[in-house]
C-alpha cells in the first residue's frame, strides 16, 4: 500500500509544476511511481483529480477542492514537524515531573526557581507521591527515583548519591541512653519507615554490602520519611533515613547522629528516569543536567555532615 501522506504530497506537487515529470523531477522520484500516487489517490477518493491528454494534464473541479485541504494538512504536518525539531534543540513546553513527596519537596522544589529563570520557555508541573508511578500511562516526562532501580526499558540517569544515617534527638538519647553498637538496637524505640527496599521495617539493614541486619520494634512505623523524622526530632525514638531529609536537624542539633560499630547501607543513589528516547527533548535534558550539577558529585544536604554519616 501507497503512504497517504506521501501520496498527498505528490498530488500537491504535480497541481503547482502541472506536470508529472516536473513533480516526479523536483521529488526525486520516477514518473511511473509518481503516476502511482496519483492513481492511488484516485482509487481511493472515487473521483479523477487530473485531466491528462497526451499535451496537457489539467486538475479538474474535485481536484482543486482536494488541493485546498491537502495544503492545509501538509502546511500543519509542517508546523508540527517544526515545533517538534525545535523541541529537540530549544528547552521549551511542560515538563511534567514527579518525585517522591520527601526528596520533592525538600532538593527539587527549592530548586525550581532558579531552574525557571535558566529556562524560561519551560514550565513545571510537580507531582509528589512515593508509590512508583507508570510514566507511559500516567503522561510523566520524567521521575525521580531512590535506591535500586528495577530492570526496566526505562533510561535512568544517577543524579545524585543517597547515603543514609541512624540518628535520635538529644531528649530521646538523654532518656535512653545512646546505643554504640547496631545490636543495641533491639533496645531501643526504632519507628519504622514501611517503604524500604532493603529492608522490612522491623529489620534495619548495615554494612557495605547490606549483610548485617538487626531485628528492632517500635512504636510508630510510617510511609513517609518526614512524618518519621518529626517524630525522632520529638524525641519519640530513633529513625533510619537518608540524609537528605534529616541533614538540616543533624546542623542544627535536633538530631544526633548515632556512631554505630556497622556503617549505614548506602542506597544506590538517585535518579531520573524518563521513557526511551533517541533524541529526548532539549527540556528534559536541560532538567536533568541542572540538577545532576547541583547534586554531584556531593550534594548540597550531604556538605559538613558526610564523615559522621557513614
Amino acid at each position: 500500500m501507497l503512504d497517504r501522506l506521501m501520496g498527498l504530497e505528490v498530488f500537491a506537487k504535480v497541481a503547482a509544476s502541472g506536470s508529472l515529470s516536473s513533480a516526479a523531477r523536483a521529488m526525486g522520484m520516477s514518473q511511473t511511481m509518481v503516476t502511482k500516487h496519483v492513481a492511488a489517490l484516485e482509487a481511493r477518493l472515487g473521483v479523477k483529480l487530473f485531466h491528462r491528454t497526451t499535451r496537457r494534464l489539467s486538475i479538474t473541479e474535485a481536484g482543486r477542492n482536494y488541493l485546498e485541504s491537502s495544503e492545509r494538512i501538509l502546511a500543519e504536518i509542517e508546523t508540527a514537524d517544526a515545533a517538534v525539531a525545535a523541541d529537540r534543540l530549544e528547552a521549551r513546553g511542560l515538563l511534567r515531573l514527579n518525585a517522591p513527596v520527601s526528596f520533592g519537596a525538600r532538593q527539587i522544589a527549592p530548586l525550581l526557581p532558579e531552574f525557571a529563570a535558566r529556562h524560561p520557555l519551560v514550565g513545571v508541573e510537580l507531582g509528589l507521591n512515593d508509590r512508583l508511578v507508570d510514566l507511559a500511562d500516567e503522561g510523566w516526562d520524567l521521575a525521580i527515583r531512590i535506591g535500586s532501580l528495577s530492570n526496566s526499558s526505562l533510561i535512568a540517569r544517577r543524579i545524585a548519591p543517597c547515603r543514609t544515617i541512624v540518628c535520635a534527638a538529644p531528649s530521646y538519647l538523654e532518656a535512653r541512653g545512646v546505643p554504640r553498637k547496631v545490636a543495641d538496637l533491639t533496645d531501643h524505640n526504632c519507628l519504622g519507615y514501611t517503604l524500604s527496599q532493603r529492608a522490612r521495617f522491623d529489620r534495619w539493614v548495615f554494612g557495605a554490602r547490606g549483610d548485617v541486619s538487626v531485628q528492632v520494634s517500635g512504636n510508630l512505623r510510617a510511609n513517609n520519611g518526614d512524618a518519621l523524622r518529626a517524630a525522632a526530632v520529638a524525641g519519640q525514638g530513633l529513625i533510619y533515613q537518608p540524609t537528605f531529609i534529616v541533614a538540616d536537624d543533624l546542623r542544627s542539633g535536633s538530631l544526633v547522629a548515632l556512631p554505630l560499630d556497622q556503617p549505614t547501607a548506602a542506597l544506590d543513589g538517585v535518579y531520573a528516569v524518563y521513557l526511551p528516547d533517541r533524541h529526548p527533548a532539549a527540556k528534559l535534558r536541560a532538567f536533568i543536567d541542572f540538577f545532576a550539577t547541583r547534586f554531584l558529585p556531593e550534594p548540597p544536604w550531604d556538605r559538613g555532615i558526610v564523615a559522621r554519616t557513614t
